[in-house]
């Protein structure tokens, strides 16, 4: 009987916690970020992790990344001035032909752990 109990206790702490996990938006996605998504999982999975909360095999996790940084990466491979890189890495290809999802990536990025 204790041993029942104590393995139906840690599966609620076990379900706790994993109801808790980063990488997954907490709400469901809007039509810009469902877009959004889209444009991730078809141009940006190669280098960075499909879980934008995690780093790639390449590229670092991208999650929470702002407008300004999600722009100039994406359409000249720079930074924001003061930025300052995760990695040292210049490895990242411009994409110009996503400059009207930026918005809809942006967007999809901050998605994560919001309420």
């Amino acid at each position: 009987m204790k041993r029942t109990f104590s393995i139906m206790v840690g599966g609620a702490m076990l379900l706790s916690l994993l109801s808790c996990q980063k990488g997954e938006p907490q709400k469901p996605l809007s039509t810009l970020e469902a877009r959004g998504k889209a444009t991730f999982m078809s141009n940006c999975i190669a280098c960075h992790n499909p879980n934008p909360t995690i780093d790639g095999s390449i590229g670092p996790a991208i999650a929470g990344s702002s407008l300004e940084l999600v722009t100039a990466r994406v359409l000249t491979r720079s930074y924001p001035p003061g930025y300052k890189p995760k990695r040292d890495t210049e490895v990242m290809p411009d994409f110009p032909q996503l400059k009207d999802d930026i918005p809809a990536l942006h967007a999809y990025l901050n998605s994560f752990n919001k309420p």
